[in-house]
Order: structure tokens, then sequence, then C-alpha cells
């Protein structure tokens, strides 16, 4: 088979459409032909060698793929052969094959195509993991997303709505805020002309909920931003890895402050994300209230154009990597 390799760290002229092993599915384990994979920010740290894979999972990038499945690996139960699925990965997706354990699998939902599928697990994921299993955001409280242009950003303002949410986002440009506003943003912000906590406290008094791909550099400001007993969840070091926290400020709201990754969670934690994805998430995208958004279609051989695009931030939504033009 074909996949995606790294020649070195560095710019994203480093990819290369290479011939490697085919991967062979373990106890457990499902082998998928790949329709589509997507690019996520993780996918260029680690093209730069800063976020190197788990032990044990495929060096090929690749976070997130849709496809068809292939073979089942020993006590696979639940799927067969044929199957159309999508998928969480730790690692493989940038490739015509990847082997996937069976808990991570999802099926394709509702009218949603099978590449575009691609475009689902991993913000699906993420978000429902930290702004409802974790943050427990509930109808009529606030949610602020940063970010919200990109692929985590546009699903979670749909599930913000979905849930009863006011939701506020922060972007970088009007045409960008209009989109957000287009999948049901109540509140739009320009970071780069407005004070995101002025803001919030002029229009809801603050945030209950925050989702942050900044880290550092949004720390205090977040904390500011929050309502009692306020929720600030960080999945992000866009902003950096180090900032200043005010415990008072803090202690003063009851408010809490939660940073996890999804990448290095342990399989069962995985699959039990997975599976109350599918259960209380995935009728919401059957039913046509949250959608998959994609932004561009890229062919998987051409990965490093895909990179460009991310890194330029000019795209809304998902950028896919489609294995077969």
């Amino acid at each position: 088979m074909y996949a995606i390799t790294i020649r070195e760290p560095g710019d994203p002229d480093v990819l290369e459409w290479t011939e490697v092993a085919d991967p062979r599915p373990g106890p457990g384990e499902v082998l998928l032909e790949v329709a589509a994979s997507a690019v996520n920010r993780a996918d260029l740290l680690q093209r730069q060698g800063h976020y190197p894979p788990p032990p044990g999972a495929s060096e090929t990038l690749g976070l997130e793929c849709s496809g068809t499945i292939a073979e089942l690996g020993e006590g696979v139960e639940g799927w067969n052969v044929g199957d159309e699925v999508c998928a969480l990965l730790s690692g493989g997706g940038y490739a015509e094959k990847a082997v996937v354990p069976a808990g991570q699998l999802l099926p394709v939902p509702g009218e949603v195509d099978l590449l575009t599928a691609a475009a689902l697990p991993e913000v699906a994921c993420t978000v429902w993991a930290n702004v409802v299993m974790h943050a427990k955001l509930t109808e009529g409280e606030v949610l602020l997303v940063h970010g919200g242009a990109g692929g985590i950003g546009t699903h979670a303002i749909q599930v913000g709505k979905a849930l009863g949410a006011t939701v506020a986002v922060t972007a970088g440009s009007p045409d960008r805020l209009e989109s957000c506003r287009q999948l049901g943003a109540d509140i739009t912000i320009n970071y780069k002309e407005q004070d995101f906590v002025e803001v919030l406290r002029e229009e809801t008094g603050g945030a209950n909920v925050i989702l942050d791909n900044m880290g550092a550099s949004y720390l205090g400001r977040n904390v500011d931003a929050l309502q009692q007993d306020g929720r600030l969840v960080i999945i992000g070091m866009q902003g950096g890895v180090k900032g200043e926290l005010n415990v008072g400020t803090l202690l003063g709201k009851r408010a809490s402050v939660f940073a996890a990754g999804l990448r290095f969670r342990p399989l069962e934690q995985k699959a039990a994300i997975v599976a109350d994805v599918r259960e209380r998430l995935w009728p919401l995208v059957t039913d046509g209230l949250v959608k998959p958004i994609v932004g561009q279609v890229v062919p998987m051989a051409e990965a490093s154009t895909a990179h460009r695009v991310l890194e330029e931030g000019s795209v809304f939504g998902k950028v896919l990597l489609a294995a077969k033009s």
C-alpha cells in the first residue's frame, strides 16, 4: 500500500507518498480500506518533530479516517467486513489502509457520505469528551469557543446550540465570523479588534464553559471571562505552554481549569468516549442538527498542500485527504 511518510522533521515538503508494508489487525482490531483522513494541528506538530505518537502507535500521520472494514482481528464482534465506518486513531490515517481498535470505530451516521465522515471522529470525540462529558455543558449556559472557524470550533458551535446553550466564538475576520453565525453562533468576537472578556461581560456576564485552543496566552483572560462555577477546558497550546494564573480569581469564582488531549488516553478511555459519542451525539448528526463542516478536500498524495492550507489558517472547517482521486 501507499502512505504518507516524513522524510525528516521540517516544513510540508518533507511529506512523501511512499510504498510501505500493509498493516495487519491484531486481536481486538480491524483493518480499514481508507476512503479519507483529515488534517489536524497535531499532525503539523508531528511533522515538525514536536509531537511523537504514543508508544506502539503507527508512526504514520493521521488521527482519524473513514473507510470500509476489510478484515476483522481475533475477537472482534459487532462489526462485519464491508461495513462503512469512521474511526478515531492514535496514528495511521494518512494511508490507503489503517488498523483501528474496534472500540474506536463509529458507523457513518445518517446521510453523511463516506468521504465526508472522515471530518467527524477527532472533532466529535474532542468536543464531546471535554464540553459535555467533563465540563457538563447544559441548556441555558454560555459556551465560549476560541477558534470558532476551525474544525473543532465549527463542530463545537453546533453541539452547543443543539444542547440549548448560548454560543460565543472568537475568530480573526468578518467573513469567518459571519460563517460562524450561519452555523448558529449567537455572539461573534473579532479577537484582533475586540476584548472577548469585555464582550462576554457585557452580553452575558461571562461564560459557564470555555473551550480553549490557545493555552498559555489566554489563561488569565479566560479565567477573567468565566462566570461563577465556570469551567475552562484547555485542548491546545497555540498560544504557548507557560502562563500565569491568578489563583485568587479562580477561588473567588469557584472555577475550574481542566486540560486534556485525546491521543494519549488509554484505549479503555477512548472506547468509553466513542461509545458515549455514538449513543448521544450520533443521533444529533443523523437528525442534521450537527453536520461535518469541510472546507477543502485534497488528494492524500498531496498532503503537503493540505498542511500548508491549515497553516495559512484560511480554510473554514476541516481539510480532508482523499485516499483515492
